[in-house]
């Protein structure tokens, strides 16, 4: 990704050299600084607040209702990962979070998630290699699980996109928040599509 980056500036550089525009792409750079600054500092105050919400909703013991909520819903979606395993939490924590449109808040439960799923995967080949009716898959190998998690989060359903509200705010949206609709909805499809081709190609594996 470095690689990429340093590629396409240095690309920018050549053209503008070539084209007699240094000038403007100096300009270019100055300003797309000074406008990252300043969405930062938006971002900030928006996700500051976001987050101590979250906080408030931990503390007062909200956000393991949620958890309890959606258990039967990922129990549905991950049947074979034990109940009571860590996993599980994490995969809750990681959705609430996302559904709640925390993205960056998630990805620290997201990452711990994967991190028991491959622990998971790992216990499952410790002993005889199979996960159910199903054998362990290879080690390096992405489980089934890990697969419907990894699609889960990018199609997530989200209730308040807050990183596009910030973004269209930033930019001078009239209305920053008129894309909350669409936004459901569109994630909601996406959700759903998500679920049905990971439950479709289980079906299929199991065949």
């Amino acid at each position: 990704m470095n690689y990429l980056w340093a590629g396409m500036m240095l690309v920018a550089i050549v053209y503008g050299a070539v084209h007699g525009t240094i000038p403007e792409v100096t300009q270019a750079a100055l300003d797309s600084s000074k406008e990252a600054v300043t969405l930062c500092i938006t971002m900030l105050g928006i996700l500051s607040f976001w987050m101590g919400l979250m906080q408030v909703a931990s503390a007062s013991g909200l956000i393991e209702r949620m958890t309890r909520g959606i258990r039967p819903v990922l129990q549905w979606l991950f049947p074979r990962i034990p109940k009571g395993h860590p996993a599980m939490e994490q995969i809750a924590v990681n959705c609430i979070a996302n559904i709640l449109g925390l993205g960056w808040a998630a990805t620290p439960a997201g990452l711990k998630a994967m991190e028991e799923l491959k622990n998971l995967e790992e216990e499952r080949r410790a002993a005889g290699g199979m996960s159910g009716n199903l054998p362990a898959v290879p080690k390096g190998v992405a489980s089934d699980e890990m697969c419907v998690f990894l699609i889960l989060n990018i199609s997530s359903l989200q209730l308040i996109p807050m990183n596009v509200v910030a973004y269209r705010s930033q930019y001078g949206s009239v209305n920053p928040t008129a894309i909350v609709g669409p936004a459901i909805l569109a994630t909601a499809v996406s959700t759903l599509a998500g679920v049905i081709f990971c439950k479709v190609m289980d079906g299929k594996r199991r065949a």
